[in-house]
Parts: structure tokens; sequence; C-alpha cells
């Protein structure tokens, strides 16, 4: 979400000599070709090299998130044809690999053309799954894959369609003689909308027609055992501490987390500076961030948030852009006079939001 979450990240990692996933989107991190991407304004490679520079005991996996047809903006602006988007997420999958990254998402639920049935949707899947692993071969480089095939919707999936796309892509991989995939995105009951879960997973109210995630999930994680593939849980942000911690008890392998961190930056950035005497800088950064609109795709439908809500959502977004970098400065420049280092601070807010993961997930002692 931002340098200081990467490097929050990477620190923990070490600290602790824990794996940790570092998992960009192609909106957040996206090769030279297209535009790079939000966090940092990196390309693949620059995004690479600084982690792998910085990551001194080699704790942290380089993975590609949402990797796949028209999941970069440029592709749904230009309203590109499915052979067009298809090979435009190829280039992209090819410069993670040449990167370094280690795991790669193949995810084509996005279709904006409209919404093909699952046997297309894994069609593309098996051509993008078997093109990264002859690039990977060529290359001499090790990767391994998650599959996802359809978008987060906050329920969860049926044991039906689960069983159907792990058989498929079983005998895809048999027949073509590929590694199995190490992951499967399962819709575990968790999306995030503002700054909230408002999946079925952490609410206490039973939803209509659908099996309550604690009763349903284990059954995914049977069939996932069964086909020997790691379950990946996406969206957990803001889910509460209860309900993580039942997450190894339930034994879900994986999970991601985004936009909490993002949020846990931006509001620790706008305390202290309005605690601080920058109550100019701070309206400044809020009319930044609320003038992207960048916080639109996340507002529930007859929101009552305020603009300030806004602005704290969309923050991480603005973070990269010349306008921020000079509110930040002036800022930094006061608050060293006070004997406060800004990014160190905001770092260790981020670190603070991740470690509440890392201690319910039982990877770190309280």
């Amino acid at each position: 979400m931002s340098v200081n979450c990467v490097d929050a990240a990477i620190e923990l990692a070490n600290e602790h000599e824990i794996p940790m996933m570092l998992i960009a989107s192609r909106r957040q991190i996206d090769s030279e070709e297209f535009g790079g991407g939000y966090v940092n304004n990196w390309t693949t490679a620059q995004f690479a090299d600084y982690v792998i520079d910085h990551d001194k005991k080699g704790k942290v996996l380089l993975a590609r998130d949402h990797g796949g047809p028209w999941q970069n903006t440029r592709e749904k602006e230009q309203g590109l044809s499915l052979r067009r988007a298809m090979d435009s997420a190829k280039a992209s999958y090819l410069a993670d690999l040449e990167a370094g990254f280690q795991v790669l998402h193949i995810d084509p639920s996005v279709d904006i053309h409209g919404q093909p049935p699952v046997d297309e949707v894994l069609n593309r899947v098996f051509e993008l799954y078997e093109y990264c692993w002859s690039q990977a071969q060529r290359l001499g480089q090790e990767v391994i894959f998650e599959i996802g095939t359809e978008e987060q919707s906050g329920s969860t999936n049926s044991q039906e369609e689960l069983n159907y796309t792990l058989n498929a892509m079983q005998q895809f991989c048999t027949k073509n003689r590929l590694p199995q995939p190490s992951f499967v995105v399962i819709q575990a009951g968790t999306r995030v909308m503002e700054k909230r879960n408002v999946g079925s997973f952490d609410s206490p109210i039973r939803v209509a027609e659908e099996i309550p995630a604690e009763i349903q999930l284990p059954k995914m994680i049977e069939i996932c055992n069964r086909y020997g593939i790691f379950m990946k849980e996406h969206n957990t942000d803001y889910v509460s501490d209860e309900a993580l911690q039942w997450h190894p008890r339930l034994g879900i392998h994986a999970a991601n987390v985004a936009p909490e961190f993002g949020v846990a930056e931006t509001v620790a950035l706008l305390d202290v500076m309005e605690q601080n005497g920058c109550g100019n800088l701070a309206d400044d950064f809020m009319r930044l961030s609320y003038g992207s609109r960048k916080w639109d795709k996340w507002m529930i439908r007859g929101t009552e948030a305020s603009d300030r809500d806004r602005a704290v959502i969309a923050g991480h977004y603005v973070f990269a852009t010349p306008e921020c970098h000079e509110i930040k400065a002036t800022a930094a420049s006061i608050l060293r006079r006070k004997g406060i280092e800004l990014e160190e601070h905001l770092k260790h807010q981020v670190k603070r939001s991740i470690l509440r993961y890392l201690t319910n997930f039982r990877l770190v002692t309280a």
C-alpha cells in the first residue's frame, strides 16, 4: 500500500523470522510497459529490487495478486478485446517472472464484456497458467501458483463449485504435466467496504440461504486438502480479533490484507499533523485525497460516511503524488523540531496494524 507498509512487512518478517508474502495487484505495481503503479510509482522491476535488497534474511515472498486480463486500469479504459487483454496479462506476468516474483495469482474473474461461464473462465486460467509455467522454466525461475475464478462477494462458495474447479484444475495439470497450484482463493465470507468488513464471516446475523462460515469453511478446507491445495482468504481487513483467532482453528491456510494498512497509515498521518500544529497541512492532504475520488468504489450505497471518512479511505492512493510529497516534507520538518521522525512514526503505526494479524494467527507471540 506504501513504502512504509513494505518496509514494515520486511522488518517484521526479518525480526520475527517468519515468512510473509508481499502481494501486489496490477493497480498497485505493474511493469514499466503498463505505467507502473500507484505504490511509490514503482515498476515491477523497481519494486522487486527494493524488496530483495532490503529483505536481509530472505523471509519475504514476492507475489502477484489479481494478475489477469482487464486487471490493469489501462486495459479497462482502452476497452481491450479478450485476446488483447490476455496478451497484456501475459506481458505483465513475464515482467513478474523476470523480476523474481515467486507467487503468481492467476485471476481471470474480471471481464468488461460480460460474465463468461465457469468453463470459459477455467480455459483462461489454463492458458495463463501454462504460459507462466513455460516462461518460468525458460528463465530458470521457481514459481508457485494461486488460482481464483471469481471476485469476492462477501458470501461463501458452494462446495460443488469448489470441487468442480479443483477437479478441472487437477485434470489439466495432470494432462499437461504441470505442477498443481499451491493456493486457491475461496469466498470465505469476507468483503471490504469503507472501513469495515461487511461479509458474513464476522457477522452475528445469519445470511439467508447461506451456510454459516464456521460450518461451511471446514467443509471447503476439507475439499482443498483432498486436492492438496491450500485455501487462501482474500479481503480479511477489519475482521475482529476474535474472528481472526478462529482462522488457525478452522484451518485457514493463508489470508490477504491490504486497505486496512493503508488506512492505518493515513489516520496516523492526519493525527500526528493535527496534534502538532500542522492542521493546515492535514487539511491540504484531505483535500488532495478526497479530490482523487479513489474512495468511490469502497462506499456502501446510502452511506452516511463523511468527507473526512472518504479522504481517509483514499489516502494511500495519493501518497506517491508530488503534492503529497510536498505536504509530508513540510510536516516532517516541523515535526522533527519536536523530536518526531514522521516516516518512522508512520511505519511504526503500520507495524502495529500488521502485528494484530501475526499475533492472532499465532505467527508471533503477543
